[in-house]
């Protein structure tokens, strides 16, 4: 258990207040204006332990600053992390599909190993996606997506949360059509985490797909590569499919 109180995280140009309750899991990341961004425990525990074991972060001293040698958080819609087209459109801090939509909205940078945070918020009947380490010019077969849908709209593994193609989602655990969801998803080497509206619906290991078109269950999916053979970096993206998307509050973490 830690005591209560907060780090400070000293990113040089920046700081970021880290409020620290009775565990790591309940612990909130702020920005310098004092804006909550984020849940700390769905950053890795290997994150915190390097912080620990330098000795630069104490709860027992909870001002005291860490120096934070790794990579920071991103927002991707203050920093323009996205290649913005005609097709999509930024409006105070929300990204919407625009009055020409269409395709795919891909980060500027490639990820590997990284954690991504947004809120999201369906219309109806909508589907969408969160896509990773892909190859924005072969989004279907060169790259992940995790199902963002409205709530009930699919089942199995086209149901939100899941892996598309390769893992159902353990539960339902959308919101309704026109109320705002928070997702979480970690990509760290092989594991692949996702925890929707603070439930986590996806645990799964890349390694485990090892034939292509079939998933470790047996029944077949897209994929003409193994998921396992499939590259470790790539774009973010975000899709539009028809129905009108809304995202906000989009925070990558690199963890590498």
């Amino acid at each position: 258990m830690l005591d209560a109180g907060y780090w400070i995280l000293d990113t040089g140009s920046s700081k970021w207040r880290i409020d620290l309750g009775g565990s790591l899991n309940h612990c909130l990341l702020r920005t310098p204006e004092g804006k909550k961004l984020m849940n700390i425990k769905r950053l890795t525990m290997a994150a915190v332990s390097v912080a620990l074991f330098t000795g630069v972060a104490s709860a027992e001293a909870p001002a005291k600053s860490i120096t934070q040698s790794a990579s920071k958080p991103v927002d991707m819609l203050a920093t323009e992390g996205f290649q913005l087209n005609k097709h999509w459109e930024v409006k105070d801090g929300v990204l919407t599909s625009s009055k020409t939509p269409g395709g795919i909205l891909w980060s500027k940078e490639r990820y590997d190993d990284f954690q991504v945070t947004l809120e999201y918020k369906t219309s109806a009947k909508c589907n969408s996606g969160l896509f990773f380490r892909t190859d924005s010019s072969n989004p279907v077969q060169g790259g992940f997506e995790i199902q963002i849908a409205s709530n009930g709209l699919y089942q199995g593994k086209h149901v939100v949360g899941s892996l598309y193609d390769a893992k159902a989602s353990s539960k339902q655990a959308g919101k309704p059509d026109g109320e705002w969801n928070t997702m979480v998803l970690s990509c760290n080497g092989p594991a692949i985490k996702v925890v929707l509206n603070g439930e986590q619906v996806l645990d799964a290991d890349i390694d485990d797909w090892v034939t292509a078109k079939k998933n470790p269950d047996g029944s077949a999916n897209k994929f003409k590569t193994a998921l396992k053979d499939m590259p470790r970096i790539g774009h973010i993206g975000l899709q539009y499919h028809g129905q009108l998307i809304t995202y906000r509050n989009i925070v990558v973490l690199p963890l590498n």
